[in-house]
């Protein structure tokens, strides 16, 4: 549990210690690492319990803001439901929720029974729960440090009832490698998650940051289900042609994908039909 560009002494990321020893200093995971869980969590088995019936677990991660990975979740979250599919919507992105505005559900309210809170539902096979969902007031700032945004996500896996069971859960996560990503891939160590969505944009500023995003994955051991260029063009309606939008100044995610020996899953346009 040591992570590649740790110190010599590194005390480990599950140790008491990690993020405050004396050798922790100067490590560019010592923030992680200080404010993510630590040692053998209860939570992580209640949380496998929990999701038992969850038959497939996929994360949308992207390394760069910005490039549609909540679009994408929903899209995606819709799609399967409209297959006739049992979905689950996990919006873990504490501080910039907007799953609540993408499926149509702002102004709903999460409620809790003996089972646990009870997702919102827009269709009736498609169940999603956001920290949106949870505030007075959607314009406000979500102000918090690490240890509370872990404590939130870990309610979010241990404590929402989803149904009897689904066919799948898509967690829409925030940009970046921060806490919430270890605290994800923390908690839900043995609950058999089937891997990681990476989206990007055709440009470098993008593929820069979606390196960074497959390296954190590798180093926490989670699969890579592969990555998807998001906004590779413009699909004008009425000619039909597709036009860049964000010029691939090195063939965009689809090369990255192969330099860094992943699976491309393909291409989204913008297409306002």
């Amino acid at each position: 549990d040591v992570p590649e560009n740790a110190p010599e002494a590194c005390p480990g990321t599950s140790s008491d210690q990690a993020g405050k020893s004396s050798a922790c200093a100067g490590c560019p995971n010592q923030q992680l690492c200080a404010t993510a869980p630590k040692g053998p969590d209860p939570a992580i088995a209640q949380i496998a319990e929990r999701l038992k019936s969850v038959k497939h677990k996929v994360l949308v991660l992207s390394g760069k803001g910005g490039v549609g990975k909540s679009t994408f979740s929903t899209q995606l979250a819709f799609a399967l439901a409209n297959s006739n599919k049992q979905v689950g919507l996990l919006d873990v992105d504490i501080c910039g929720p907007s799953v609540p505005r993408m499926t149509g559900m702002e102004g709903e309210t999460v409620h809790q029974s003996n089972l646990g809170w009870s997702p919102v539902y827009p269709q009736d096979n498609l169940g999603v729960l956001s920290i949106g969902f949870l505030l007075d007031n959607p314009d406000e700032a979500v102000v918090w440090k690490g240890p509370k945004k872990n404590g939130m996500i870990k309610q979010f896996l241990k404590d929402v009832y989803w149904g009897d069971e689904l066919d799948v859960m898509i967690v829409d996560c925030p940009p970046g490698t921060s806490d919430e990503h270890l605290s994800l891939t923390t908690y839900l160590q043995t609950s058999d998650v089937d891997g990681a969505i990476i989206v990007s944009t055709p440009q470098e500023v993008a593929l820069v940051d979606v390196k960074k995003e497959i390296s954190f994955c590798r180093k926490t051991k989670l699969p890579i289900i592969g990555v998807v260029e998001n906004m590779s063009g413009f699909a004008c309606p009425k000619c039909h042609v597709e036009s860049p939008i964000f010029p691939p100044t090195t063939k965009g995610a689809e090369q990255l994908a192969v330099d860094m020996g992943v699976p491309f899953l393909g291409r989204v346009p913008l297409d306002p039909a």
